[in-house]
């Protein structure tokens, strides 16, 4: 019987750093990278104003039962088919993407270590910290470049919502972090550190000793 994928879930405040991390994280192990903004709930329903007027922060913003349900599945090697969200549109896409899971697969987003159920799933936990000045100019950068936002409708909304949700249901997630990564280090100390756990979870030794050796 095929032994269980191992699991990376990195959690922490928007413009943190959680997928530059996990990018790099992805690069090192040949792993796999799932993003929870995938499982956003669809709000084709509402009018463009309701949708505006959401708040993406909370986390019950996202289909948590589907994200657990297809992150078990994947856990023990089934294939799932993926759903796709459409920022622009804040809907949900008809079509879906197959992921075959490899041996690592990498979680990534705000409440990755929101619910105990997921938290469960995950043999390395991972919290990447910054502080909020740092974490608007990010977020500000890429919604404008990505997301087709305006600089000042990201600002409010950071004001209104992102913030303050994150000091209720993010930042309190840190206990649970095996790691803990400043989103302002260096990357490649971030990542050694995440291997280093990675590999003693593994069963395969300190990957800082591996490297000695």
């Amino acid at each position: 019987m095929p032994s269980e994928v191992h699991l990376i879930g990195i959690a922490g405040p928007s413009g943190a750093g959680k997928t530059y991390l996990a990018t790099h994280l992805a690069a090192a192990l040949n792993a796999d990278l799932l993003g929870l903004d995938r499982y956003y709930r669809d709000l084709s329903h509402l009018s463009p104003e309701e949708r505006a007027r959401t708040n993406f922060d909370d986390p019950r913003a996202l289909e948590h039962e589907l994200l657990i349900d297809q992150v078990a599945r994947l856990r023990i090697r089934e294939n799932v088919h993926l759903p796709i969200y459409d920022f622009a549109t804040h809907t949900r896409s008809e079509r879906t993407e197959t992921l075959h899971p490899a041996e690592v697969l990498i979680l990534e987003g705000l409440f990755t270590l929101h619910w105990p159920a997921l938290r469960e799933l995950l043999t390395t936990r991972v919290y990447v910290d910054m502080h909020d000045e740092v974490c608007l100019v990010r977020r500000q950068a890429r919604d404008v470049r990505e997301r087709g936002r305006t600089p000042e409708s990201v600002i409010e909304q950071y004001r209104a919502t992102v913030a303050p949700m994150a000091q209720l249901y993010v930042r309190p997630t840190i206990v649970h972090a095996d790691v803990v990564v400043g989103g302002a280090e260096r990357i490649e100390d971030g990542v050694a550190r995440v291997l280093d756990h990675y590999w003693q979870a593994a069963g395969r030794g300190s990957h800082l000793a591996r490297n000695r050796t």
